[in-house]
């Protein structure tokens, strides 16, 4: 290793320790807690009893398709979550939320406490929306809101008046991406609920296979069969090939049945990246997921193994193959907005990664004489959960309600405008325009919500109509759960 190279390793080494150190007295319980609770604030349909969010109340009770050709056959999409700051319900990410709401339950369930109780149930509020969606054979259906006239709007969700158009991928219509992603959720959510209900676990599973059968049988992409509808805003950009392979291997996980694996070993060549994770790209997640389902198995897992290494040396700092940045700061960015889902979603990987390199007593050789422990991976996650929650330059917390500091005007149309209990009359579409544009703090704290994050300067504005950086999403919020949950019971 040369000297350059050296003294950006000893710089990194320092910056990431800072960090750490800023960071010692967090309360990973209480932040696990809330990031939670946060789901209930993005739930739609009727809300239960034990709704913890009170400021929130029903709302899309009238979200139903009529079946054609005689539209007197209707569909109930009551349920399932909004996915950010808005009142659409876009199934993709949604999908992908509750897949690794599962996971989290999955490898840290055992960490959370009381709070178990509130994951599973955030876990069935999506699982039970995507039996709705899948009830129909030959339909998936993908998203219910006209989202252009939805973001034209400023209302409450209980105000809500936008048309609120089903739209579904079918043979001729095929969308593989979003419905291997919904047959995901529903595996991983099947693997969950064995232990606790299991004809409910039988019941997802069965419909995971279905669902999964007809996302490989009907191939395409969304983007072309629903076009400006899903684009621009959640287009899959990545392709559905690493969807088909993810749902596989989480089919894989939840059968053990040789097929899958087969079907995995067929299809693996298809994906593009090893790097990348997220709604929209499921690369890395699929070689992490492999590598420790496969452990017992050194041929089958070798190629899985392979990648999720180079996956790992291509986040590390001070790696020689590091394809991320840094902010001066330490928090990891990579391209794109809402930043925030990157650094949660690569902390989870690194997690259950470091749980795979503790079973194997192994470590990952990034070249130029630079070893990743496990011990380093997970201190490379908690340093990154650590700056959410405040460990930065502002000593501010990027989730709301936790610490002294943290984002008050955030992008999210529910917290924004004054709730029906403290202002029942209806607030109309543009009404809430007013609240939009004004500077005073969200009068609802969506307790839990982490945003999506600073600027790569580490600034941050504060801002509702930034919404690249103050807007909040169920996917940032999902692997972070597992995260959480770990560091409250582990100091590495």
């Amino acid at each position: 290793m040369g000297f350059p190279q050296r003294l950006r390793l000893v710089f990194m080494l320092l910056l990431m320790s800072c960090v750490n150190v800023r960071g010692l007295q967090h309360n990973y319980g209480e932040a696990l807690s809330k990031s939670i609770l946060f789901f209930e604030g993005q739930r739609s349909g009727k809300l239960p009893p034990t709704q913890r969010m009170t400021w929130r109340k029903d709302s899309a009770l009238h979200d139903l398709y009529l079946l054609p050709p005689d539209t007197t056959t209707k569909v109930d999409l009551v349920g399932g979550y909004y996915d950010a700051g808005d009142n659409v319900k876009f199934n993709f990410p949604m999908a992908f939320s509750t897949t690794m709401l599962a996971w989290s339950v999955i490898e840290f369930g055992k960490f959370m406490g009381p709070d178990l109780k509130h994951a599973l149930d955030a876990i069935r509020w999506g699982s039970e929306y995507f039996l709705k969606a899948t009830s129909i054979p030959g339909i998936v259906f993908a998203q219910v809101g006209d989202p252009y006239a939805d973001h034209n709007c400023w209302e409450r969700p209980e105000d809500m008046d936008t048309p609120r158009t089903a739209y579904a991928v079918s043979r001729d219509h095929p969308g593989s991406e979003v419905s291997a992603e919904i047959a995901a959720a529903l595996a991983a959510s099947s693997i969950v609920f064995r232990k606790y209900h299991i004809g409910y676990s039988a019941r997802l599973l069965q419909r995971a296979i279905m669902v999964f059968d007809f996302a490989d049988k009907y191939r395409g992409s969304y983007n072309d069969s629903l076009g400006p509808w899903v684009c621009p805003f959640y287009c899959d950009f990545g392709g559905y090939q690493d969807e088909l392979v993810w749902g596989a291997a989480w089919l894989l996980k939840a059968t053990k049945r040789p097929y899958y694996f087969d079907y995995i070993d067929q299809n693996i060549h298809n994906l593009k990246s090893f790097a990348e994770f997220g709604w929209d790209t499921k690369d890395a997640g699929i070689n992490v997921l492999l590598s420790k389902l496969l452990i017992n198995s050194s041929s089958n897992s070798k190629p899985f193994v392979f990648n999720a290494d180079k996956f790992v040396c291509s986040v590390l700092p001070e790696s020689p193959s590091v394809s991320v940045k840094y902010s001066p700061g330490g928090l990891l960015f990579k391209p794109g907005g809402s930043n925030l889902q990157h650094t949660t979603a690569i902390s989870f990987l690194f997690l259950v990664y470091a749980g795979y390199l503790k079973k194997t007593n192994k470590e990952i050789d990034c070249g130029g004489n630079v070893f990743a422990s496990r011990t380093r991976l997970r201190q490379i996650a908690r340093g990154q959960v650590d700056y959410i929650l405040g460990s930065n330059p502002l000593n501010m917390s990027y989730m709301v309600g936790y610490g002294a500091k943290y984002p008050e005007k955030i992008h999210h149309r529910a917290s924004s405008l004054p709730s029906v209990d403290d202002y029942p009359p209806r607030i109309a579409c543009k009404e809430g325009s007013f609240y939009f544009e004004s500077q005073n703090p969200n009068p609802n704290l969506l307790s839990g919500a982490v945003v999506g994050g600073p600027y790569p300067n580490d600034s941050y504005a504060d801002s509702r109509a930034d919404f690249v950086h103050s807007e909040p999403t169920t996917y940032i919020n999902a692997p972070l759960v597992g995260v959480l949950a770990y560091f409250n019971s582990h100091s590495f």
